[in-house]
């Protein structure tokens, strides 16, 4: 046997604890986190290793000098694995699926079947683009503190207290070896919340304003994925910082757009979204259209409130287009159903944001665009129409490039999980208090 350890003194081992918890801490504070999201646009997976670190750095560009992006990649999600996550976005929407075939003797039977076989083929993809980011960057994965994976959200019932993430950590960590964290909705809606949005708290960290030297430049972040929502972040105010989700943003004009691709009405050289709403602005904006789509109780819904494509769907979009023709005996022009949806987004913004600075008296500032929308140039330009007293820009602006805020977002929110720190702002999901987020499978 071997000698018995001594009997430690409760005191040294105390202090050396401290010591040893800081020195572990403080790495995980300034070490590489890597980042992956996929929206509800579901165009891809993108992932980031950033490098957090306190410390300013006076020749980094604003934005850059809290969190620096070390590396980028992105990867067109497999066309079978993209089908099954678009058929588990909506309820039985797997009745659809006769015609993927998967590896296996057995094929998938019911939504459970596939959500089961969708999360683990989710987990092998998101491993081959770790493993392909990390050689892209020359960095190895014993320098990966962790990763911050949100996996593809196939349902978001908050009115039901449910929140579903589909993606098996258990995969991702066996095959990098480096820790992965998930699993960040259900903490905030244990305590009361909605779960959604998760990007606010990224937003205040890295984007926020300080009264002292910016004492008129007052911030809304406008995320314009499949789903839009906005973080506003009053100059110097951080407790009166609000976010949500506003409404649909390129989730129903890729689905519309998709529809005509694959339907032989349009072409054209991109097959998954109206580059720079090019052919929304060959339609006309259809009056009545528009008033029937903002009929949807979403938007009458109090804050804090959070959506997707459970609400705003392609059946939805046809359900309300037949609604407006059968009273108008008109046909709506598919074009004209796309110019309409672009402004449905940026009204449903537009009315958003007034309201917040209303209240908040802000009668101007930047609004800072992110996310794939905001290389919709015609979107853009209809959003600083709508709101000409704000001056629209894009986080590039910030040091970070639209693409890769949400990505950021999520290894960000991975660092606060493994420092045990608060992931969620209560003033916006509507939770009772603050908490830490996540799941960890370690590596």
């Amino acid at each position: 046997m071997p000698n018995a350890l001594p009997e430690p003194d409760a005191n040294n081992i105390n202090e050396l604890a401290d010591a040893l918890s800081e020195t572990l801490f403080d790495s995980f504070d300034s070490g590489y986190y890597l980042g992956m999201m996929s929206g509800t646009s579901l165009d891809g997976l993108d992932a980031v290793i950033c490098q957090f670190d306190e410390e300013d750095d006076a020749e980094a560009t604003e934005g850059s000098a809290k969190n620096k992006i070390v590396a980028t990649h992105t990867k067109d999600f497999p066309a079978n694995l993209r089908s099954v996550l678009l058929a588990l976005c909506q309820p039985n929407g797997v009745d659809d699926l006769t015609n993927i075939k998967v590896d296996g003797e057995q094929q998938p039977q019911s939504e459970l079947d596939w959500f089961g076989w969708a999360s683990r083929e989710y987990a092998e993809f998101a491993s081959e683009v770790v493993a392909e980011l990390l050689e892209k960057s020359a960095i190895d994965a014993e320098s990966i503190l962790a990763i911050g994976c949100h996996g593809q959200t196939v349902r978001h019932r908050p009115q039901l207290g449910f929140s579903l993430q589909l993606v098996d950590a258990n995969v991702i960590a066996e095959r990098t070896g480096i820790s992965v964290v998930t699993d960040f909705r259900r903490r905030d809606m244990a305590v009361g919340g909605q779960g959604a949005p998760l990007a606010p708290a990224f937003h205040l960290a890295q984007f926020g304003t300080a009264s002292d030297n910016q004492p008129t430049n007052d911030r809304i972040i406008v995320n314009l994925g499949g789903i839009a929502n906005i973080t506003v972040l009053p100059a110097g105010q951080p407790d009166k910082v609000i976010g949500y989700d506003t409404g649909p943003a390129n989730n129903l004009l890729d689905a519309w757009y998709q529809y005509h691709m694959a339907a032989g009405t349009i072409t054209a050289d991109e097959p998954l979204y109206d580059k720079d709403g090019q052919w929304a602005a060959t339609g006309t904006i259809n009056e009545a259209l528009l008033a029937q789509l903002l009929t949807h109780p979403y938007f009458e819904r109090p804050t804090p409130k959070s959506t997707g494509r459970e609400d705003f769907h392609l059946a939805w979009l046809t359900e309300q287009i037949a609604l407006v023709e059968a009273a108008t005996n008109i046909t709506i022009s598919a074009a004209d159903v796309q110019a309409t949806l672009t402004l449905l987004t940026v009204q449903s913004l537009a009315q958003a944001i007034s309201k917040e600075a209303e209240r908040l008296t802000l009668t101007n500032g930047e609004l800072v665009v992110c996310g794939g929308g905001a290389y919709n140039a015609r979107l853009l330009k209809l959003l600083s129409e709508a709101l000409p007293n704000w001056q629209v820009t894009t986080s590039d602006t910030l040091g970070i490039a639209p693409t890769w805020v949400e990505a950021m977002a999520f290894a960000w929110l991975a660092k606060q999980s493994i420092m045990g720190e608060m992931g969620n702002l209560p003033a916006v999901t509507g939770a009772s208090k603050g908490v830490v987020l996540g799941q960890v499978c370690f590596g």
